[in-house]
């Protein structure tokens, strides 16, 4: 009898994307200063920071890109989430906000796994 093959779970699909995430974005020369930071009403999977920016940054991930672009999945109630718990991680700050921007980046899982940065992908407001 042949088993069908073993697919991660969505949460450790998830752990995994945003640990090469992590990886990708150092190599960028970015610094991560903050991974799943929670809020009641979001979370931000990355916080980190490219020279002086503080950057959000949202990691989606596909299996393989047949069912469109990951990056295509930040909808617009996902960006009022990441903005809401923006707002939250700035509030804990007690300090001036920094200079800021929300990033993503989109993983296809291949072999190997493609990734993509987009600086800047959306704004407060859009």
């Amino acid at each position: 009898m042949t088993r069908a093959p073993v697919r991660p779970t969505t949460r450790a699909r998830g752990a995994a994307s945003e640990e090469l995430a992590a990886r990708y974005l150092e190599r960028e020369g970015y610094q991560i200063i903050a991974r799943n930071f929670s809020t009641a009403g979001g979370e931000l999977d990355l916080v980190a920071r490219d020279g002086d920016v503080l950057c959000f940054v949202e990691v989606r991930s596909r299996q393989d890109d047949a069912h469109g672009d990951p990056l295509e999945t930040i909808d617009r109630r996902k960006r009022r989430r990441i903005i809401h718990a923006a707002r939250a991680y700035l509030e804990a700050l007690a300090q001036p906000w920094p200079e800021m921007r929300f990033d993503a980046v989109g993983i296809v899982l291949s072999d190997p796994p493609r990734v993509t940065l987009v600086r800047d992908a959306f704004e407060v407001g859009e």
